[in-house]
C-alpha cells in the first residue's frame, strides 16, 4: 500500500470556482497527502475574471489549461476537467486525485475515480453542494486554507468554537458514535482509530471547521468524553484514549 508521502496525486483546479487566494493553503494542504505531479487549473484565459490567477500560476508551477466558452451560460471548463480526469485516470499513473471546485458537476467523477481504487480529496467552499462532498474522500473547505494560524489558535475563537461544539448534536452524535465503534470492552477508544471512523462517516469533517487545529483538542473541548494518555508498546510515544463520561450529557 502506498504511504501518503510518496503518494502521487493530479490536481485539477476549476478556475471559475476556485479564488486564487487559496492557492498557498491548497498547495500545502495537499502536500499532506502526497505529491502533487500534475497541477492543473481550467479556465477561459482571455477573461478578465482570472487575473488573480494568472499571477500566481508561475511561482507554482500550475499548468493553466485554455477553454473557450462557446455558447453563453455553458461551463466548458467542467467538461473539459472531467475529460482530463479521465485521461489521467486511464494513465493508471497516480495515487489519488484532487479536485478544486465548488460545483456539483464533479460528483460523478469522484465517484468514478473512487471506483477505481484511488482516493479523491474535494476542495470546496462551504456552499458546495451536498452530493459533491460525500462522492470525496476527504473534503476540505477552502475558507479554512485562508485562516491564519494564530486565528485558528485564538482564545476567544476557541472559547466561542466551545459553546458552539456544546449546542451542535449533529457533531456529538458523530463523535460518540466513532467512539463507540472504535472501542474496546471497557469502553475506551484510541483516538487514532475514532479519527478514522469519523472521516468515513463525515468527508467534510475538519477540526479546524470548528477552530481547532487537532482532533484530540476539539475532543476535549466537546467535554463529552473522559480522557487520558498511555503508553504502548516499547515505543516513547503515548496514545491518547477516550471514554463518554458517565452521568448527564450535553
Amino acid at each position: 500500500m502506498t504511504s501518503p508521502a510518496s503518494s502521487k496525486l493530479a490536481v485539477l483546479i476549476d478556475a471559475d470556482n476556485a479564488q486564487p487566494s487559496i492557492v498557498d493553503g491548497l498547495l500545502a494542504e495537499i502536500s499532506k497527502y502526497g505529491t502533487a505531479s500534475v497541477k492543473r487549473i481550467y479556465g477561459d484565459w482571455t477573461s478578465p475574471q482570472l487575473k488573480g490567477w494568472k499571477v500566481v500560476l508561475l511561482s507554482h508551477s500550475i499548468q493553466p489549461i485554455q477553454q473557450f466558452r462557446y455558447t453563453t451560460g455553458k461551463n466548458a471548463t467542467d467538461s473539459a476537467m472531467i475529460i482530463d480526469a479521465m485521461d489521467l485516470l486511464y494513465s493508471e499513473r497516480f495515487d489519488g486525485f484532487c479536485i478544486v471546485s465548488s460545483d456539483s458537476d464533479f460528483t460523478r467523477i469522484a465517484m468514478r475515480i473512487r471506483e477505481s481504487g484511488l482516493t479523491v480529496y474535494g476542495f470546496g467552499e462551504r456552499k458546495t453542494p451536498t452530493p459533491f462532498v460525500a462522492a470525496c474522500d476527504k473534503f476540505i473547505y477552502t475558507e479554512i486554507l485562508v485562516e491564519k494560524d494564530d486565528e485558528i489558535d485564538a482564545p476567544a475563537k476557541q472559547s466561542e468554537a466551545t459553546r458552539a461544539i456544546g449546542k451542535d448534536r449533529k457533531l456529538a452524535g458523530l463523535l460518540r458514535k466513532a467512539v463507540e465503534a472504535a472501542s474496546d470492552d471497557t469502553g475506551w477508544a484510541n483516538l487514532s482509530p475514532v479519527g478514522s471512523h469519523i472521516a468515513k462517516q463525515a468527508p467534510d469533517f475538519d477540526p479546524r471547521n470548528y477552530g481547532f487545529r487537532k482532533l484530540r483538542e476539539l475532543v476535549a473541548a466537546s467535554k463529552l468524553f473522559d480522557m487520558e494518555e498511555r503508553v504502548v508498546g516499547a515505543g516513547p510515544g503515548k496514545s491518547v484514549y477516550l471514554r463518554e463520561r458517565r452521568g448527564k450529557q450535553p
